[in-house]
């Protein structure tokens, strides 16, 4: 749980996907940014942009976190270049922000003491029961180390970026000859096969010599690094265990079965039938049709009274479709079970067996008959003893979850806790031993990002400080003791030799795979028959198909070459791809076919509102890239060492 707020509340929610996709590729590496601050002394900042600061610590905890939500989704270490990345995608999005919040401010936009309150209302993490709590908001904002007011001043400031955001992209549109020229390019089919020359084949005719070996391994040591690990002490406080430890005595039990009594109270129910004659609000306000209403349902309920079968009645007679087939039958209702106030006080006036006079509700006139009442009953402590008792632990454990929690949260605000283990025995916390804990988590307590941003964050590694509480769920909290740091490290060669080896001889074979493929290639496009070129490498290509631009069953490189290749009519295309695997796969394309809409309209007009929203963001990266290129951007170029 205090993984989804913190996201919520520590992200730019603001800044798509899509965007971060775009700034990936423009800035791929570092030195996207044209000045290096080259300032004696270390800066306290790690971007200065346009003379506004964004602190060292926020980005270092921003990255922590966003590393260790990626090492546990992905179960190992990020590798060296997409962490590269990864970092300058964090700092892009730092930069994006802070001139968009400025220009905000420039041009003067406001947010609402309404507008923020509804925002901060609605916000998902702040619901109980689909209900905004207050007092539960400000629990989650505190464990995220936030008060109320400074959420709402981050929330305004969001709110302020949006009506920017906002308004730029809703000046992008799309004419219809560029919407129908983008759809028949992006809905467009080629006819593709291709053969896979599998790099396995030229592995075993590979030297690898040791000279090759030592060089490989000198130009890739970034991929044989050891595993970034801590031996740490932790002290755990669970519910489970608060629940397991708690003792039932039999006068505390009668005093909380009393206490607690209605919970254990089954209302009066009553089993009704209805006949509805429909009277909606707009047909109130005709008299002649409210008339006509009040009369229908009064001839109803004389035949009702005569004696005729109310059953029948119902099925003749009434507008509730959803009893009507039933003859009318409501089942079992409890008092206010109605969705109407008036309906369910005549109901619970009645006496068994009885017709009501006619109910006016807002959905027309009711006729009752109530055919059997359910008296009120409590479960006593005798009749339900063990559902009971079970209901006393849990409300027990509750309480006692909360009071340590409390009591361990106040000792660490008093720095009156230094010791894990008189902690521990003080509020009867389990504790424990993890020998190497990684990124990735590790067992009994699982993953958490904001344990391993405490656990691997710089000056936490020198095992006197207790870290935490940190919450792993809403039923656990977890104290922790760094006793060892292990840095990722360079592994020696001769501990990696037999992997360095298998990357000489995999990379050696696909230079190998994709020379063969090549020369087929060459003799294809001198115009060498297509299945004896194929037969003479021992290649099965597959069966002429039309794909699209999203088919999920190609290789990526192939579909994307497949759509790269200039194709001309009457004559098939050829290159050369390689794919991931290592493997070389030659692409043929033999015929082109553009997108037509018609065959869908509402998929048709889905496509078509996606290349306009394609469009405005597009737009909106110019935008940035200009308020980019215009502003004074300084980098600490020791922010993430």
């Amino acid at each position: 749980m205090l993984q989804n707020i913190g996201d919520k509340l520590k992200s730019h929610r603001w800044l798509g996907a899509g965007l971060l996709g775009i700034l990936a590729i423009i800035f791929t590496l570092w030195g996207a940014y044209g000045v290096v601050d080259l300032s004696f002394g270390a800066p306290n900042y790690a971007l200065k942009i346009n003379g506004e600061e964004v602190p060292v610590a926020t980005v270092q905890n921003a990255w922590q976190q966003r590393q260790s939500q990626i090492q546990q989704q992905i179960k190992d270490d990020i590798p060296p270049e997409q962490r590269k990345i990864l970092q300058q995608q964090l700092l892009d999005g730092y930069v994006d922000s802070t001139l968009i919040n400025a220009r905000a401010r420039e041009r003067g936009l406001r947010v609402g003491t309404v507008a923020l309150q509804r925002a901060y209302q609605n916000e998902p993490a702040f619901q109980v029961d689909g209900k905004f709590n207050e007092q539960f908001a400000r629990g989650l904002l505190a464990q995220s180390g936030l008060t109320a007011a400074a959420y709402e001043a981050q929330l305004r400031q969001q709110l302020q970026s949006q009506q920017l955001v906002g308004a730029l992209q809703a000046t992008g549109f799309l004419t219809e000859t560029e919407l129908r020229r983008i759809f028949a390019l992006e809905n467009e089919q080629r006819e593709l096969r291709y053969a896979v020359v599998p790099v396995a084949r030229f592995e075993s005719g590979v030297n690898v010599e040791p000279a090759k070996v030592q060089a490989w391994y000198e130009t890739h040591k970034d991929e044989y690094q050891s595993t970034e690990s801590a031996r740490i002490q932790y002290a755990e406080l669970s519910l489970a265990t608060v629940a397991a430890s708690v003792s039932v005595n039999a006068d505390d039990l009668a005093k909380w079965y009393e206490a607690n009594k209605t919970r254990y109270a089954a209302p009066e129910k009553r089993h009704a039938r209805h006949i509805l004659i429909a009277l909606s609000e707009t047909d109130a306000k005709d008299a002649a049709k409210a008339a006509a209403a009040e009369k229908k349902a009064r001839e109803v309920l004389e035949q009702a009274r005569a004696g005729k079968d109310f059953v029948q009645l119902a099925r003749q007679y009434s507008d509730d479709t959803g009893s009507k087939a039933a003859g009318g039958d409501l089942g079992w209702l409890n008092p206010g079970a109605s969705i109407d106030k008036t309906f369910s006080a005549a109901l619970f006036a009645m006496k068994r067996g009885e017709i009501s006079n006619l109910v006016k509700t807002p959905f027309g006139y009711h006729i009752i008959k109530l055919d059997d009442v359910q008296a009120a009953a409590t479960k006593t402590l005798a009749d339900a003893r063990t559902t009971i008792e079970a209901d006393y632990r849990k409300d027990r454990a509750a309480e006692l979850f909360g009071e340590r929690q409390e009591g361990v949260q106040r000792k660490l605000e008093q720095n009156a806790a230094t010791d894990l283990a008189a902690l521990a025995r003080e509020f009867n916390l389990q504790t424990g031993e993890i020998a190497n804990w990684t990124r990735a988590g590790a067992a009994p307590l699982g993953n958490s990002a904001d344990l391993n941003t405490l656990i691997f964050a710089s000056g936490n590694a020198k095992g006197d400080r207790l870290l935490g509480p940190v919450a792993l769920g809403a039923d656990r909290m977890v104290l922790v003791r760094v006793l060892e740091h292990r840095p990722a490290q360079v592994r020696p060669l001769p501990e990696v030799q037999a992997a360095v080896v298998a990357a000489v001889r995999k990379d050696a074979a696909s230079v190998a795979a994709r020379a063969a493929a090549a020369e087929a290639v060459n003799k294809l496009q001198a115009g060498a028959e297509a299945v004896a070129t194929f037969k003479a490498l021992n290649l099965n290509p597959t069966a002429a198909a039309w794909v699209g631009r999203g088919d999920p069953q190609l290789p990526v490189q192939v579909r994307d070459m497949a759509f790269a290749l200039p194709a001309t009519a009457g004559k098939a295309a050829y290159s050369v791809v390689a794919l991931d695997s290592g493997d070389a796969a030659i692409v043929a394309v033999s015929g082109v076919r553009p997108g037509v809409a018609g065959a869908n309209s509402v998929n048709d007009q889905r496509q078509a509102q996606q290349y306009i929203d394609r469009e405005r963001q597009v737009e909106f990266n110019a935008y940035q890239q200009e308020m980019r290129r215009t502003a004074t951007i300084r980098r600490n170029e020791a922010v993430f060492n």
